[in-house]
């Protein structure tokens, strides 16, 4: 889980909107309505593919430099940046059930204080892995 930058080739189509490839990445592409779209459409589609490359333990490529990639007429460059663990807070939200054993004398205190079981292990999950 990290940020990352990649180069994107925007390639303007006839309808106003771009299609965009990431060189770098296999089946990484997708498209957009207008500049604005396109971009953020660029950011969804590059988290996806190397939230895809993390959870399959597939090596990360390292970013092409700008001058390394070829271009047709009217494409250009522009590099797009994602976060991973943005992106899996984001879409990978679902609750997984776990069970956890504790002192009784634990479960008690905590009872008697009225806690969230689950909110203290998040909070402690999050703290101790310190994101």
């Amino acid at each position: 889980m990290a940020k990352y930058a990649y180069p994107a080739v925007f390639t303007p189509e006839e309808d106003g909107g771009f299609s965009i490839k990431f060189p770098d990445l296999e089946g990484c592409y997708t498209c957009g309505d207008d500049m604005v779209d396109s971009i953020a459409m660029a950011e969804d589609a590059l988290a996806l593919v190397l939230y895809e490359y993390e959870k399959d333990g597939r090596e990360i490529p390292f970013p092409s430099s700008e001058s390394s990639i070829s271009l047709s007429d009217n494409e250009f460059i522009n590099f797009i940046a994602c976060d991973t663990l943005e992106y899996r807070k984001m879409y990978n939200n679902r609750s997984v059930k776990k069970t956890l054993t504790i002192p009784e004398w634990l479960n008690e205190a905590a009872v008697a204080m009225d806690l969230n079981f689950s909110q203290v292990l998040q909070e402690a999950l999050i703290s101790k892995i310190r994101i």
